[in-house]
């Protein structure tokens, strides 16, 4: 098995927060998988726009951690018109 680098092993324990987080919290779950399966996709070597998504998703995760957090918004790009 090969071993993870340090923000490997930060972003694999941001997902397990967010999987604990989101089980209170019908339909999160979903929504946070699909999330990071996206950003998987995202080159290894990449590593400034990494942390900058862990450092966003750490801001998320508080939000969903709140008792009043009942969405998840989210941001996405318009489509390019040709």
């Amino acid at each position: 098995m090969a071993r993870h680098s340090k923000l490997q092993k930060q972003v694999l324990a941001l997902y397990r927060q967010f999987l604990r987080a989101g089980q209170a919290k019908p339909g999160f779950i979903p929504r946070i998988r699909d999330e990071f399966r996206e950003n998987a996709r995202i080159k290894k070597t990449d590593v400034m726009h990494i942390e900058y998504l862990y450092r966003r998703g750490q801001r998320q995760l508080q939000q969903l951690q709140d008792h009043n957090t009942k969405q998840l918004g989210s941001f996405s790009k318009p489509k390019e018109q040709s």
